[in-house]
């Protein structure tokens, strides 16, 4: 761990055993003010001002695709025409899609090939006791043993279709979502998190607030709804990942 001070500093006045009984009935939770303020605006300004933003899409049996900045920023219009087309095609249809800009801040800490000091101190911080703890303490889920993150924004036209977040192998527990918009987000700019039930309605929804973790245990049928083209250009910021096991 760096010596650094820690970016990310936990709220100390939660109670934490309310969180615990509301994640047990619901299997999911919305901690709201998680962060101190100080902690949680110096984070916001890390995601809007510093963060090198890519691309992640797929469309079905495409992908799922994770290009890096410099990659998206030589896109050709044609290219970008291409993907968009094959998505509106899945997304006409039954099949899985998501387009939303993100940056893979835990790989490019692991592999040695980060250039941002500060996302690798965050990264640090999502694995250090206080928040992992934390996510044991709330969820339950004593075999939390790490914590993966990316950054990532949803703008005018992006959106991630309805999943379980089950992928073979990778020992996910638990989902995360620590919201940091850069506006106040009103309900009719899309970019919810919701959860669905059997018969495919909603059961719950969270709004992306500023400070705000969703937590919610895996498999759940979930989306982030579509982001409007009248919402803000670039407003949606969150770090996301997963509490994972380590077997």
């Amino acid at each position: 761990m760096s010596d650094a001070a820690p970016s990310l500093v936990i709220n100390p006045a939660l109670d934490r055993g309310a969180l615990a009984r509301r994640f047990a009935a619901d299997g999911r939770v919305q901690v709201r003010d998680f962060l101190t303020p100080d902690s949680a605006q110096r984070l916001a300004q890390l995601l809007q001002q510093q963060t090198p933003w890519g691309l992640s899409w797929q469309a079905a049996e495409m992908g799922p695709h994770k290009l890096p900045a410099e990659q998206v920023a030589g896109l050709r219009p044609e290219n970008i025409n291409a993907m968009l087309e094959r998505i509106n095609t899945v997304m006409a249809g039954p099949g899985f899609a998501f387009l939303y800009a993100q940056y893979l801040m835990h790989d490019q800490a692991m592999l040695g090939t980060s250039k941002s000091p500060a996302h690798d101190l965050l990264v640090q911080d999502l694995n250090d006791p206080a928040f992992l703890d934390f996510g044991r303490e709330v969820t339950g889920f004593d075999a939390i043993a790490w914590a993966d993150s990316q950054a990532t924004l949803y703008s005018q036209g992006q959106f991630l279709s309805m999943h379980q977040d089950v992928v073979a192998g990778e020992n996910r527990l638990v989902a995360y979502v620590l919201n940091l918009c850069a506006v106040d987000w009103r309900p009719d700019w899309g970019g919810y998190l919701n959860f669905f039930d059997a018969d495919g309605d909603i059961v719950a929804g969270y709004r992306p607030r500023f400070n705000s973790l969703n937590m919610f245990a895996v498999p759940a049928d979930h989306n982030v709804s579509y982001v409007p083209g009248f919402a803000p250009a670039r407003g949606r910021f969150a770090i996301t990942g997963w509490f994972r096991s380590a077997d």
